[in-house]
């Protein structure tokens, strides 16, 4: 009887070490498949996305030439402003009325009017061809209609004010009256399509006489620019 107890309770101790190996063994293979999916997972995971700063390429400044011909549109631009000024400038002084003045005649020069459909300085054409009729010697200005204000102004700063000495302001009554005047406009007839763009520019100037009334000069000068798609 006592040699079949210790038989019996070696089986199942051996059953139960078998059956503990056998545990072992799956907790092992489940460990290490764990560990598979969570490397697999790692490995198959996106990167994290960092975030990108644009920085936009370097602005480079630098000089050109003044005189050079400027085509970047077709809107007036620096050439035409030279090439206008240089064609009036040039007639202008070698018209009759200028070139038989016995001496360098007055005039006034009103802001040209812009007749074109674009946002174009006029401000900067008539002081260019202002500063070169001046520049020449031929021709001497006085105040514009539009200037007038600030020279009545003054007049009555130096007059009125009581803050300046006698002998050394400027008196009303001696201003000196224009012989002539000048006026100016600039015009654009523009035509397009899908393809081109064309764009006509005419450019005039006229020498009134103040006291006839009488056109005495007059010049026109014409620029066309065209954009091909």
């Amino acid at each position: 009887m006592k040699t079949f107890q210790k038989t019996y309770m070696s089986k199942a101790i051996s059953a139960n070490i078998e059956v503990g190996v056998i545990a072992v063994g799956f907790i092992a293979m489940g460990v290490i498949a764990m560990g598979v999916v969570s490397i697999g997972g790692c490995a198959s995971a996106p990167p994290p996305q960092q975030s990108q700063i644009y920085i936009p390429p370097p602005t480079i400044v630098k000089y050109a030439d003044s005189q050079g011909i400027e085509t970047v549109t077709a809107d007036f631009g620096s050439t035409d402003l030279q090439t206008i000024t240089e064609t009036m400038v040039r007639s202008m002084l070698q018209s009759k009325t200028i070139q038989n003045s016995k001496s360098a005649p007055t005039v006034t020069l009103a802001e040209v009017k812009n007749q074109t459909g674009e946002s174009i300085n006029t401000r900067m054409i008539t002081e260019k061809v202002r500063t070169q009729l001046l520049k020449s010697g031929q021709v001497r200005f006085a105040v514009s209609a539009s200037e007038m204000q600030s020279q009545v102004d003054e007049l009555k700063r130096q007059n009125q004010s009581g803050m300046y000495r006698n002998d050394g302001i400027s008196k009303t009554g001696m201003m000196e009256g224009a012989k002539y005047r000048i006026t100016g406009t600039i015009a654009t007839i523009v035509k397009q399509n899908k393809e081109m763009k064309d764009v006509f520019y005419n450019f005039t100037l006229n020498l009134v006489n103040n006291e006839t009334g009488l056109i005495e000069w007059a010049e026109e000068k014409e620029i066309r620019k065209t954009v091909t798609r």
